[in-house]
């Protein structure tokens, strides 16, 4: 039996355009639920908008962050901060170590922060004179040197007045490596505090740019977090773009790619 053509001469239309658009949607469907599980579940990503710690990380660098490092909570899930419901409870919890690069959520304003974890629960922390204690030791610090730079607005998104640090390479007890600080001076907000003894199930953060960091022992800061609303530790620095203009006497920090924390 012969086979008939439309009228108009075209040839008939078959599903394959069909199944292929479904399949492709299908695939992207998949991938993107992949990804929304390995960001949630895995590893995190997360771009540096301050200068709080400096020298560690600058502003645009780009995070790995380990979700699993320290168990699951609610703040580990995207907006997880308003699902109170959930409660505050961890899954597979474990305590960080000083020294620790780590992502929480302020639990006061709600903002995703990252800060180094100096107290843990038990610990006495406190500055005087612009010195680190860490409970009643002084903390030494070797000076490396002195650099100016421009310093950036994250509100307003511009570089403004320069400014002169020191850097500083400091080791905490039990740290597992070392770390470097900057510091304008030993007479700023926050060089002189009262002890701070961290209590239970909570930890006390420090910005590693310690004359222009918001932490935990400033009335601004996050004060004592809980460990529940820790969300990962950062464990690469993996991309970064020059941000500042090259100017002469001023450091400005280059691209930089896949610098482990």
């Amino acid at each position: 039996m012969a086979k008939t053509k439309p009228e108009d001469g075209t040839r008939a239309k078959t599903p394959k355009k069909k199944a292929t658009l479904a399949s492709e949607l299908r695939f992207y469907g998949l991938f993107l639920l992949a990804y929304l599980l390995f960001v949630t579940f895995a590893y995190g990503q997360y771009r540096i908008p301050s200068e709080s710690m400096q020298p560690t990380l600058e502003v645009g660098d780009r995070l790995y962050v380990s979700k699993f490092a320290y168990g699951y909570s609610r703040h580990d899930i995207p907006f997880g901060g308003k699902m109170d419901f959930l409660g505050d409870g961890v899954i597979n919890a474990s305590l960080p170590e000083r020294g620790d690069v780590v992502v929480f959520r302020n639990p006061k304003t709600s903002v995703v922060t990252i800060k180094r974890v100096v107290g843990l629960p038990g610990d006495e922390i406190q500055y005087k004179r612009g010195r680190l204690y860490i409970n009643g030791a002084l903390i030494e610090r070797e000076e490396v040197g002195q650099l100016l730079y421009r310093e950036y607005d994250s509100r307003d998104k511009k570089f403004t007045d320069v400014v002169n640090v020191t850097k500083y390479r400091e080791k905490w007890p039990d740290e597992d490596g070392e770390h470097f600080i900057y510091e304008r001076g030993d007479k700023y907000t926050n060089d002189t505090t009262d002890p701070f003894f961290v209590p239970e199930d909570t930890l006390f953060f420090i910005g590693d740019n310690r004359d222009n960091s918001t932490d935990s022992r400033d009335s601004r800061g996050p004060g004592f977090v809980p460990i529940s609303y820790i969300i990962g530790r950062a464990e690469m620095m993996v991309l970064s773009f020059r941000r500042c203009k090259s100017e002469e006497g001023l450091y400005c920090p280059k691209g930089r790619w896949f610098i482990k924390l």
